[in-house]
This record gives C-alpha cells, structure tokens and sequence, in this order.
C-alpha cells in the first residue's frame, strides 16, 4: 500500500514539472479570450475561471463540474491542504456570528455542511439553555455538494432540522428582507459575479440583519507569501491527484485564489452593495479573512 502512495505521488509530481511549464501561459490566459471567438462570440461576457478566461456562461458549468468531481472527498482534501487549519477557521468563522435566539439564518454555498452544522451544534447548546432555536437553510448550486451534506446531516441526527436548497448565489430562493443572517464560506469565490451575489444577500437580508463571509484571501508578508505561493501551486494539486484523483479542480482551486479580490477591494464591494459597518479580520496571515457588513 506503502509503495503504491509513493509511486502514485511521484507520478503526480512528473506530470506537475509538465504542468509547471505551462503555468506562465496559464497565467497570460485571463487576459486572452476564449479560442475560436467569432462576431457572435463577441457579444457575450468573459470572466476568469482560475487562470483561463471563459465566457460567464460556461463558468457555472465549469465550478459546477469542478465540486461534482471532488464532493465526496472534499472534507478529506481540506483537512490535508491545510493541515486541519481549516477547522480552526470554521469555528473562529460562527463564533464571530454571535448566534441569538430564533434567527432565520441562510447558508450561502453550503454544500457538505460543516459550517451550518457548527452552528446547529451552537443552537443545541443554546436550546439546552432554553434558549429557542433558529431555522438554517443551506443554498448551494451543486447538487452533489448538497447529498453529500444531507447524507452526513441525517448521521449526526440533523434529519429535517436544517432544509437543503439547490440554488443560485446570484438568483437566490428566498423573499426580500426575510433572512437575519447570511453566511457563505468558501463559496463567494466561486461563483460568476461576485457583486450581483453580494447584493443577493443584501436583498433578501431583513433591516439590521448580517452578512458574514469566510474566504480564501491574500497573504500580505512578502516572505509567507512566496512559501505559501509554492506550497500552493507545487503541492496541491499533487495531494489532489493521490486523493481525490483529480489534479485539474485542484489546480483551479489554487489559481481561483489569486484571482479573487483583495481584503480591501471585498470590503469595497460591499460597502458599494449598501452594506454598513464594514469590516474584515485576517486568520492565519492572511490566508483567510472573514468579512461581514449590516444592511441597516
């Protein structure tokens, strides 16, 4: 079993020196438009899907083959990427949301669950304390994130107690002004236009009520930045290939990173949106940043 891991990482990292090669014509690729462009093609609008340029719409279908392709061993690839961190990221993410008794609370993106069941996990501590419990209804495209999620949900005694919708990020399932709070983690990343999601939010966000989102973000220490910047592109997609035997969404996870809007201009959207009281704390250097705003 040994020898077979170390053959199979091996290989991987022979077809990452290949990968490698082509990196820098990768990177040149977001500011090139798609091939075979015609008259008709030019009409249509172009958006990044990690390093490539594609058209808006063929980037949902892309994301969407992305987590369809690495569902079930999603939860596994985060624990290796980040050495278990990100479970220290998801429990400082709810205990900043400051969970109060009955709030409708929508999970943006949620797919296999581990935010929203922290929080449900928050709401049982609460409701022990007589304290009444909240509504959670988890939104995410990707249908297979979502099984995945109710099948773990119905293990941990979750059955009925948190909805699981397929939806839209930017066209979402829910009334104006009916939702307390709204989470995404790791998901705003992903989806085609960032501020027409942000804006979702705002929209169907009661008066006072939050938005908190956990992302990937950018290190800021010139030095962490460029050992994180190899660990990213020269081990990732590496672990992705042993794991999940899939290089490809994993390498478009590293690129969708750098591709995703600084601390300050993510706050700036949402100040744009309508959003007040602005702000955004750093975890781990800046790997991660929790943003959040108030629709007052």
């Amino acid at each position: 079993m040994y020898a077979r891991v170390v053959a199979k990482f091996y290989a991987a990292v022979a077809t990452k020196r290949c990968s490698i090669a082509c990196l820098g014509a990768s990177r040149r690729a977001i500011h090139q438009s798609p091939s075979n462009r015609n008259d008709r093609d030019s009409e249509r609008n172009t958006t990044h899907f990690g390093f490539q340029t594609v058209y808006e719409d063929e980037k949902e279908v892309k994301v969407a083959e992305v987590f369809h392709n690495v569902a079930n061993k999603y939860d596994l690839m985060n624990d290796a990427m980040s050495f278990g961190i990100h479970r220290l990221w998801k429990d400082t993410f709810v205990r900043q949301l400051n969970l109060q008794s009955g709030l409708n609370i929508v999970d943006v993106g949620g797919g296999t669950g581990k935010v929203n069941q922290r929080v449900k996990n928050s709401m049982d501590k609460n409701t022990q304390e007589n304290i009444p419990n909240c509504a959670i209804s988890v939104i995410d495209i990707n249908q297979s994130m979502l099984d995945v999620g109710k099948t773990r949900g119905k293990e941990l005694g979750y059955q009925g107690d948190i909805k699981w919708i397929k939806g839209d990020a930017e066209n979402l399932p829910v009334k104006d002004s009916s939702a307390d709070l709204v989470t995404a983690a790791f998901a705003i990343r992903n989806v085609t236009n960032i501020r027409k999601a942000i804006s979702e939010a705002y929209r169907i966000l009661t008066p006072g009520g939050r938005f908190s989102v956990l992302e990937f973000s950018h290190v800021t220490n010139p030095y962490l930045k460029s050992l994180y910047d190899t660990y990213s592109f020269e081990m990732i997609p590496v672990m992705g290939e042993i794991i999940a035997e899939d290089w490809k969404s994993y390498q478009y996870l590293v690129e969708s990173i750098r591709q995703f809007p600084t601390q300050s201009e993510f706050a700036d959207m949402f100040k744009q949106a309508g959003f007040r009281f602005v702000r955004f704390q750093n975890l781990t250097f800046g790997t991660v940043a929790i943003h959040s705003g108030f629709k007052i």
